[in-house]
């Protein structure tokens, strides 16, 4: 998982920027992009993320910048970098339990409410033929339960009732103007799902991406910024 530091861009995507969608100048992004694979010794996807749940299997024909939008990859062969970018939303990284598969997925409300990582599970299980159980999952670092504020449409997207929300998972939250808002637990929530899908291997990294800006990128604190990758492959 990179960090915000380290790289060439200019202020705001100062300075590990990754991304050729925000703004950021391309010559920078191709610099952090160059140090980035220095350290991730595989050959990279960039995904073009639409916040939705489909999953792509990544092989050696598969190019650099797929066409089509995808929120999530796996693989079984080595040398292949599943990567997702975020700033805010939460990378979520898995890999079995042999080494055998890993795969990675871009989960914001949206995509989870979408069943993105039921998906990319189910793809990685269905393809090697393994349970849940045999696969272990990351959350990375992403907007934490004191900052993600939200609507009564999150809730209703994960099956809440805005009038008795579970508050493991939505704290209410109103405004000073008295309209009615939710804080969400966005890693909460993913572990629920990941659970109830039968996984039993899950760590994650604590970190709330708008409460630290030395370390993180953040979309909700800054609007215009750039954006970290999560990667995972096999050697």
């Amino acid at each position: 998982m990179t960090l915000r530091a380290g790289g060439a861009s200019a202020a705001p995507f100062d300075s590990f920027n990754l991304s050729l969608g925000v703004g950021d100048e391309p010559a920078a992004v191709q610099a952090n992009r160059l140090r980035f694979l220095q350290c991730v010794v595989a050959r990279p996807t960039w995904l073009r993320q639409v916040h939705g749940s489909d999953v792509l299997q990544i092989s050696g024909d598969t190019p650099e910048h797929p066409q089509q939008p995808f929120d999530a990859a796996w693989t079984s062969e080595p040398g292949l970098a599943c990567m997702v970018s975020a700033a805010d939303c939460m990378p979520v990284l898995f890999a079995t339990r042999d080494g055998s598969a890993v795969g990675a997925a871009h989960a914001g409300w949206r995509g989870l409410a979408g069943g993105v990582v039921e998906a990319t599970l189910g793809a990685i299980c269905e393809g090697l033929g393994v349970p849940p159980a045999d696969v272990q999952v990351w959350l990375g670092p992403c907007i934490g339960p004191r900052q993600f504020e939200v609507g009564a449409e999150v809730l209703q997207a994960f099956g809440h009732n805005p009038a008795r929300p579970d508050l493991a998972y939505f704290v209410p939250h109103a405004r000073p103007d008295g309209s009615a808002r939710w804080l969400a637990n966005l890693r909460a929530l993913a572990c629920l799902r990941l659970q109830a899908a039968g996984v039993q291997h899950i760590s994650a990294d604590g970190s709330c991406t708008v409460e630290d800006p030395s370390r993180f990128f953040s979309y909700r604190r800054d609007s215009r910024t750039g954006r970290m990758v999560a990667a995972i492959w096999r050697a």
